[in-house]
Order: structure tokens, then C-alpha cells, then sequence
């Protein structure tokens, strides 16, 4: 069932990746937007060379930031079409970064097990367990090490009969997206310390914004 589960989940990213750059903040196609979020990854991690675990990288817009820094960054998406876009992105920048296919809420061995920061962008509303990812996040940083995890909220929460966004994969308990203040309250458990970082520049979307996104900074 579970193996089900994953493919449904493959699938839908599967079937979203060849206009997922279309939108300015995932494919950073505006040299506007995409210094934006170079500014903002240059704040948020530390000095490079730093190992970083890209989780959900989609088609590696922000992998590919990070190589640019002189970061060591390995991606990794649960959708084959997804990762295969984001590794001829890389390569075609001159870069050779490892992307997996693999299950970002569970990373696969592959990916290496000690990292100095852990990046994810609107990942956590995806995964049927966003708490249990969490928890294991954090067993794979260094001492010293950091979460970044940019987030938000912009749909109201499922209602009882919706329909499932990943046909008959399990339910999704932050559908819609997490709130700041829900997400430092998951982290109290595994953090020594987090901060919350809004990001209503409309410049890192391509538009002005009206919802909630931000990005938690989070050292366990």
C-alpha cells in the first residue's frame, strides 16, 4: 500500500512538471525574481562551501542557486520527470550535482546521512507525515546545523469530502499549507531555536502577494 501510495504521489508531480517553470518563482526565469531568492539564500545559510540537502527540489531552480554560491548541494524529488529536469538544468550550467529520485519526507541513503543545512521549499504540505519529516530532518544535520524551510498558508484546509489530491494516497494534514506559528509549535520538540522570516516581497513570486509565506530558520 504504501508503495501505492508513493506512485500516486509521483504521478501527480510527474504529470506537473513541464509547466512547472512556468510559474516565476519555480522556474526563476526573471532575472528580477531570481536575484531576489539568491539574496534571500545568501542570508538564510552559511558561509559556502556548505553541504546542503535540497528536499523536493522540483526542477532545481534553487539546487542551482546553491551551486552558484559555491554550495555542495544534493536534490532530491520523489517525481522521476521532476529530478530529470532539475539534473539537465544543472548539467546544462556546468555543474555536476547529485539529483535522486527519492522519497523527500524519507531521504533515500543515497543522499548522505550529515549535512550542514537542510532546504525545503513548499514541501511540507505535500507529505501525508509533514511532522514525522520533520523529526527525521533534523537527525540528518550536523552539530551547528540548520532547517530552511520556506512555507506557507494560501488555501483554506480541506473540508470532510473533498476530494483527495492524490486520488487514494492518504490524506494530506496541511493541505492548503501551514501557518507560521503551527510550524514553530511542530518544531518545538526538535529546535533548540527557530525564527520566522516573512517573505512578502513581490519580487521572490513575480507578483504581489496577499497570503501567507514566509521561512523558518531552524537550529536543532
Amino acid at each position: 500500500m504504501l508503495e501505492d501510495n508513493t506512485a500516486s504521489i509521483a504521478s501527480f508531480w510527474d504529470a506537473a512538471a513541464s509547466s512547472f517553470d512556468d510559474e516565476a518563482d519555480h522556474g526563476l526565469r526573471d532575472p528580477e525574481v531570481r536575484a531576489a531568492w539568491a539574496e534571500r539564500l545568501r542570508s538564510w545559510l552559511p558561509p559556502s562551501p556548505a553541504d546542503v540537502l535540497d528536499l523536493g527540489c522540483g526542477t532545481g531552480s534553487l539546487t542551482l542557486l546553491l551551486a552558484e554560491q559555491g554550495h555542495r548541494p544534493v536534490g532530491v524529488d520523489l517525481s522521476p520527470l521532476m529530478a530529470e529536469q532539475a539534473r539537465r538544468k544543472l548539467t546544462a550550467a556546468g555543474f555536476e550535482v547529485t539529483t535522486l529520485v527519492g522519497d523527500a519526507s524519507d531521504p533515500p541513503a543515497e543522499a548522505g546521512a550529515s549535512f550542514d543545512v537542510i532546504l525545503s521549499r513548499h514541501l511540507l504540505w505535500t507529505l501525508p507525515d509533514p511532522e514525522g519529516a520533520l523529526r527525521r530532518w533534523a537527525g540528518l544535520l550536523r552539530p551547528g546545523g540548520r532547517l530552511v524551510l520556506i512555507e506557507g498558508r494560501w488555501a483554506a484546509p480541506a473540508e470532510p469530502g473533498d476530494r483527495p489530491l492524490y486520488g487514494e494516497a492518504p490524506s494530506l494534514p496541511w493541505m492548503g499549507g501551514v501557518g507560521a506559528e503551527r510550524l514553530l509549535r511542530a518544531l518545538l520538540p526538535i529546535a533548540a531555536h527557530s525564527r520566522a522570516e516573512p517573505l512578502t516581497d513581490p519580487r521572490l513570486w513575480g507578483r504581489p502577494i496577499h497570503d501567507e509565506r514566509y521561512a523558518v530558520i531552524a537550529h536543532p
